[in-house]
């Protein structure tokens, strides 16, 4: 499966697709940034990211989609640029792919770190683990789509939950603890899991001494 990861943004978007297998395991596959012109009108900057956005879903054909949620809480400004955009990025990828997720910036750092106040450099350096890659993805709006994409992969077992659309989000039970609690435990049975072969081939090895 292909999974493609969305940092939405009006000036840099971030993107990042990974492929997931059959036994869970994940890999890099591309990601980048798409950038705007910040001399041009908003209208010209949106019409550069939907053709970029094209351009990757043709290129890369995700089977699902996840996008970060906005959540800004001081420049509101800002944050209405970046809904521009969000709004541009939703739009152009269900028109290509009905699977679209979306997961705010607490639940993608519980799902990949198990601690929702991660700072950039641990979520940075979880994905370059993860993704087993020789150095930090840049810029950082690229290893952000990444980290966007290996939390769909993560969650996949609950992710009606986190479905573009899904009405239980507009009644807060999406951003809730118990939620976040869900994505811990995902988090955890996919180490232990991790744990429980690594031992398996140990012992196996020692059997054969």
């Amino acid at each position: 499966m292909i999974i493609l990861g969305i940092d939405p943004g009006l000036a840099t978007l971030g993107y990042g697709v990974i492929e997931k297998d059959a036994k869970g395991s994940v890999r890099a596959v591309a990601c980048g940034v798409i950038t705007t012109p910040k001399e041009e009108g908003l209208p010209v900057r949106l019409a550069v990211l939907e053709e970029g956005l094209q351009k990757i879903l043709n290129e890369y054909s995700p089977d699902e989609i996840a996008m970060e949620e906005l959540f800004f809480a001081k420049n509101i400004t800002t944050g209405i640029a970046v809904a521009h955009a969000r709004g541009v990025a939703l739009l152009t990828c269900v028109k290509y792919c009905g699977k679209l997720y979306e997961y705010t910036p607490l639940q993608i750092k519980q799902a990949l770190t198990g601690y929702g106040k991660a700072d950039k450099k641990q979520m940075q350096t979880t994905v370059t683990a993860q993704l087993h890659l020789k150095s930090i993805p840049r810029p950082d709006d690229a290893a952000d789509a990444l980290a966007v994409a290996l939390c769909h992969s993560a969650t996949s077992r609950f992710g009606e939950l986190f479905a573009v659309g899904n009405m239980t989000r507009t009644r807060g039970k999406n951003t809730s603890a118990d939620t976040a609690s869900l994505l811990i435990e995902e988090a955890e049975r996919r180490r232990a899991l991790k744990l429980a072969k690594a031992r398996e081939k140990a012992t196996r090895g020692e059997d054969k001494k």
